[in-house]
């Protein structure tokens, strides 16, 4: 697997930051969403960027790939062979032991989003998912969960219902603050404790 992204100074020292606050928001703190409110806001690459760098101080980190509706890791990391994921587990077609991918980067492992479902939030909300959760937290420090926007689908809601906490991120300047509001109330009624927020594609040259 391969990381495309340029090295970015001011962006590796905030994710630094982001790591630590999220160790001090508590050792009870192991699986955590992320959404934002609108697509292309940069959450996937917070993700991932996050779960290289609690890896990298040695904590064993798993990146779920939640988004079942449209899939982008693989393409995104130089993935060329066809890979099983998620949505074969909650479709019944494949074991979990078939969907965990060892990765190159330290202590992290990788779940995929698999195929495209007709009904993603149907998959989400049966029981299957949340006892999938429960077994994968036995072996990892921290679950990094990627999810679809909130703003647009309801799937970060469903999945918010069996994780420890939640991080809205959200793109300055491009989300209206009415829509932002809405969305962070969608995701506080999930009943997930929302860690925090993170303000994603900041100007820093000024």
């Amino acid at each position: 697997m391969v990381d495309q992204r340029k090295e970015n100074y001011h962006y590796e020292e905030a994710l630094k930051t982001l790591r630590t606050n999220i160790q001090f928001a508590g050792a009870e703190i192991t699986s955590i969403l992320v959404t934002s409110c609108y697509p292309n806001e940069g959450k996937s690459d917070v993700v991932l960027s996050l779960a290289q760098e609690l890896g990298s101080i040695g904590k064993k980190v798993l990146l779920l790939d939640a988004d079942i509706r449209k899939t982008a890791y693989a393409g995104r990391l130089g993935v060329e062979e066809e890979v099983k994921g998620l949505s074969q587990l909650l479709s019944g077609q494949v074991g979990l032991q078939d969907i965990i991918y060892e990765t190159n980067f330290q202590n992290m492992d990788i779940i995929f989003g698999g195929p495209a479902a007709p009904n993603p939030s149907g998959l989400l909300s049966e029981n299957i998912f949340k006892v999938f959760l429960k077994e994968v937290r036995e072996y990892y420090n921290y679950i990094l969960i990627d999810t679809p926007p909130i703003g647009t689908v309801i799937d970060a809601a469903v999945i918010g219902r069996c994780c420890d906490g939640a991080i809205f991120l959200i793109q300055p300047g491009s989300v209206r603050y009415r829509d932002a509001q809405k969305a962070f109330a969608q995701l506080e009624r999930s009943g997930c404790r929302v860690l925090g927020a993170v303000m994603n594609k900041i100007d820093t040259s000024g």
